[in-house]
């Protein structure tokens, strides 16, 4: 199992601040709550690999 690897699991992604200045990214599928917390600091590095990963996407359908 990969990155690639497609898969019928419907899953609630929520992202937002936490009241204790931290950035949460909390999943949800199939019943199972993972709430994952960042320093903002870390969450800009987690943005920013977003980011290039769009960018590698959209290249790819061109």
């Amino acid at each position: 199992m990969g990155i690639n690897t497609e898969r019928d699991i419907v899953a609630n992604l929520q992202i937002g601040p936490t009241d204790e200045g931290m950035v949460r990214l909390f999943i949800e599928a199939d019943g199972v709550e993972i709430p994952m917390d960042f320093e903002p600091e870390e969450a800009e590095d987690i943005a920013e690999e977003i980011r290039a990963a769009v960018q590698a996407a959209l290249a790819q359908k061109r």
